[in-house]
């Protein structure tokens, strides 16, 4: 699992991954049907972010199934708005860091680091935070 620190690398990445996969797709013929991602909250608050595309819809993998169709496809070709998209990620869906690679959807309490997290979580998902 890799992750990244901005959407719009792992996007990035999460393509040329694809392309890897599929050495007989030609780039500008690929033909996604499934874009997921996933968000992550590390201990010492940092956000970081997983993406995954796939040929067929309803193929799995470590990422949460968000567009399909036409929609995949566009974001696989670099048509699409990273504020939307982060809007319209749910806050019960981000993974909290616990210790080192082991994540849970509620955030960790307790620790300077795990209070730090929480606060990033909390600010990140407020009302004035989504349309920023």
């Amino acid at each position: 699992m890799t992750l990244y620190a901005t959407l719009e690398e792992a996007i990035d990445a999460a393509r040329e991954e694809y392309l890897a996969a599929n050495p007989e797709v030609i780039e500008e013929e690929a033909s996604v049907e499934q874009f997921a991602m996933q968000k992550y909250v590390m201990q010492d608050g940092d956000i970081m972010w997983q993406v995954e595309f796939f040929t067929n819809e309803g193929d799995e993998g470590e990422c949460l199934p968000l567009r399909s169709g036409e929609a995949a496809q566009a974001i696989f070709d670099g048509d699409f708005d990273e504020i939307e998209l982060r809007q319209e990620w749910l806050a019960e869906n981000t993974l909290h860091e616990w210790d080192e690679g082991e994540f849970q959807l509620v955030p960790p309490e307790g620790s300077e680091e795990a209070d730090a997290a929480a606060e990033e979580w909390e600010d990140d998902n407020s009302e004035s935070d989504r349309w920023a």
